[in-house]
């Protein structure tokens, strides 16, 4: 019997994997999501180093409810102001095991909104 930990896990690592098959040089834009919040950040693998990061528990923010389709966007904006200012343009978009939709795929949009190309 396989546990639904099991199959995200296995979504996860098939989804990376797929990402570093391509050779891209490029920082990965990684995203976590709770049951409550989301948090997302830019890592750099050559160097094993998270470069910027913004959650939905970020003072900056002031959100009400950090488990919506707004506040993922929002995140999404911030996120990517953090990483042109650090000189991060392009980045390529790592969504876990989770399916592109919803929470993702809004802070995707705001991300790019920001500035930020995939």
């Amino acid at each position: 019997m396989i546990t639904k930990h099991q199959r995200y896990n296995f979504r996860k690592v098939r989804s990376r994997n797929k990402l570093f098959e391509r050779g891209i040089n490029r920082p990965r834009l990684s995203v976590f999501r709770s049951a409550k919040y989301i948090y997302a950040q830019v890592i750099d693998d050559k160097k094993g180093t998270t470069l910027v990061s913004a959650s939905s528990m970020d003072k900056e923010l002031k959100l009400k409810a950090g488990k919506n389709i707004e506040a993922a966007k929002q995140i999404g904006v911030l996120l990517a102001k953090r990483a042109i200012e650090k000189g991060v343009t392009e980045v390529c978009f790592d969504r876990g095991g989770h399916i592109y939709h919803g929470r993702i795929k809004s802070l995707a949009d705001g991300a790019r909104e920001g500035g930020l190309k995939f």
